[in-house]
């Protein structure tokens, strides 16, 4: 009965998050925007293995993945051996990146545009290892007890540098990179490790905050693994050109069966490093009970089910719509409508990615429910609205480059963190990178890439990539006013509950309640803040 109760409630989330999207399609297809039968058709059973994949996918996610990243990360915080401890970071943050199909869909549309110039292999390897180096340090700073503002900016300094001696090509796939390589695995998982990791520290009064920034700070590994690669090859300029969608070169059963074992290979590829993980570490440290066993078990089976449906609805029915949704609005002689199918678009896609519900359902736990998912899913939402809308008129106007987006914003994002406190630092630099998880690498970038193709003298490659890097960078700013909001809040229920307590001091013994409920605990807040 629980299980079946859980399930209910992931199904209504999903149904919530998902609708929104048809809609907008379905009403764009009966008004401005007509599209071809077999597209819709396409794109309406994509909607219904979306919202039954990633219902299970959910469902799973709790029941095996969760438990594995918890287990291992409390594991390695035992560990005397340091050298012990890094390798195995190493390696699992290689090998988890390597496999995640959200970097895959991401090197393979690279692969593709770029005519096989940038290839998918070598992309998917630099950002593994950028992934795998990231994440240790990131391990290494939670049992260090560094602060997390010291870090991002250090990083985001270091990227800077590099970004200086890079051309627009690598620096708008780079930044991409960082946010297709924190999807549906590795989120999940990174979460988890970071929470069994600070959960066993002695000192308790971080812990909250050392449970978020670990995905943050690896995604940033895939931006210099991509800046570093870009200078090593030297090459000047990517060409590139919009590759034919298949759906117009075969039946809707040729389609989504020669999507099917593909993609069920890549899931199979994503799930099995941390399946070797398990086994190992439960030979050699974890001994679970049969019980327990069983219900990981299931629990990966179910992930690797709901990963299958939904990135075959995903990849056959989203991302060859919104490619023609973007080449249609763009070829209308009004630009409202594409500005305006941007801004919605952004405002409901973000709702049906599998890692934004992982990430705002543990920061509800976290924080024992003073941080609210609806309000975190509210704060994402507008800045996934406004991030591909700003990426539409960087195509329209081409006087706007990439980096006059990036540049300022992450400078922001730097400044901010030293004036909030640390569990929000962590929480926005991980919401920057499940913000953009496979509904965004897939029917997002495929809209904006369609968009610059019919735009007269657009750059496929300068313009049509780099969207994603945007979508990560203004959640962070999201969750960083959020965070600066609360404080604000905090500070002023705190002077309103002392000048009640010097009211009353002249003998009263009355109880006093402060009236401003805050967002995370005052013991909390004092510890994170400066």
């Amino acid at each position: 009965m629980y299980c079946l109760n859980v399930l209910t409630a992931k199904l209504k989330e999903v149904l919530a998050s998902v609708l929104p999207i048809t809609f907008i399609v379905l009403a764009l297809n009966f008004t401005i925007s007509p599209l071809e039968s077999d597209m819709i058709f396409a794109f309406l059973i994509g909607s219904v293995l979306v919202i039954v994949g990633l219902t299970i996918f959910l469902f799973g996610i709790d029941q095996g993945l969760e438990p594995i990243g918890q287990g291992i990360g409390s594991t390695m915080t035992h560990s005397r051996s340091f050298a012990a401890l890094v390798t195995i970071s190493l390696i699992l943050g290689f090998f988890v990146s390597f496999a995640e199909p959200d970097l895959r869909i991401l090197a393979n549309q690279v692969h593709a545009v770029t005519s096989g110039q940038f290839n998918s292999l070598l992309m998917v390897i630099v950002v593994s290892i950028g992934i795998g180096v990231m994440m240790t340090l990131g391990m290494l700073r939670i049992l260090g007890g560094v602060r997390l503002k010291y870090v991002f900016s250090a990083t985001y300094g270091l990227i800077f540098l590099f970004s200086l001696f890079s051309t627009s090509d690598f620096l708008a796939i780079a930044f991409d990179a960082s946010g297709a390589t924190t999807g549906a695995i590795t989120v999940p998982f990174m979460l988890a490790l970071a929470a069994g990791i600070a959960s066993k520290k002695k000192d308790s009064t971080m812990n909250e905050a050392d449970s978020f920034g670990l995905v943050g700070i690896s995604s940033a590994g895939a931006i210099l693994g991509v800046l570093i690669t870009g200078l090593i090859l030297g090459v000047d300029k990517l060409d590139g050109a919009l590759p034919e969608p298949v759906i117009r070169s075969g039946s809707l059963l040729q389609v989504y069966s020669a999507q099917l074992m593909h993609i069920a290979w890549d899931a199979f590829l994503s799930l099995l490093p941390i399946i070797v993980m398990y086994i190992l570490f439960q030979v050699y440290s974890f001994k679970h009970k049969k019980g327990k066993v069983i219900d990981v078990t299931r629990g990966i089976i179910l992930t690797f089910v709901g990963l299958v449906i939904f990135l075959l609805g995903v990849n056959s029915g989203f991302m060859y719509l919104g490619t023609e949704l973007g080449v249609q609005l763009a070829g209308m002689s009004s630009k409202f409508p594409v500005l305006l199918v941007s801004l919605l678009l952004g405002l409901t896609t973000v709702l049906a990615e599998p890692a934004v519900h992982v990430l705002t359902q543990q920061v509800e736990t976290v924080t024992g429910g003073s941080v609210k998912r609806i309000l975190v899913f509210v704060f994402l939402s507008v800045a996934v609205g406004m991030s591909i809308l700003m990426s539409t008129v960087r195509i329209l106007v081409p006087g706007i480059k990439l980096w006059m987006y990036l540049l300022p914003g992450f400078g922001l994002c730097a400044i901010l963190a030293f004036f909030v406190p640390d569990l929000f630092v962590g929480m926005a630099y991980d919401a920057g990178g499940v913000a953009s998880g496979p509904m965004t690498a897939t029917f997002s970038l495929a809209f904006v890439q369609g968009i610059s193709a019919s735009i007269p003298g657009a750059d496929i490659v300068a313009e049509g990539f780099g969207m994603i890097s945007v979508v990560a960078m203004m959640p962070i700013l999201a969750i960083e006013l959020l965070g600066a909001l609360y404080q604000a809040k905090l500070r002023k229920a705190a002077k309103t509950e002392e000048a009640v307590k010097t009211s009353l001091s002249g003998g009263s013994h009355g109880k006093t309640i402060g009236d401003s409920e805050p967002l995370v605990s005052e013991s909390n807040t004092d510890a994170n803040s400066e």
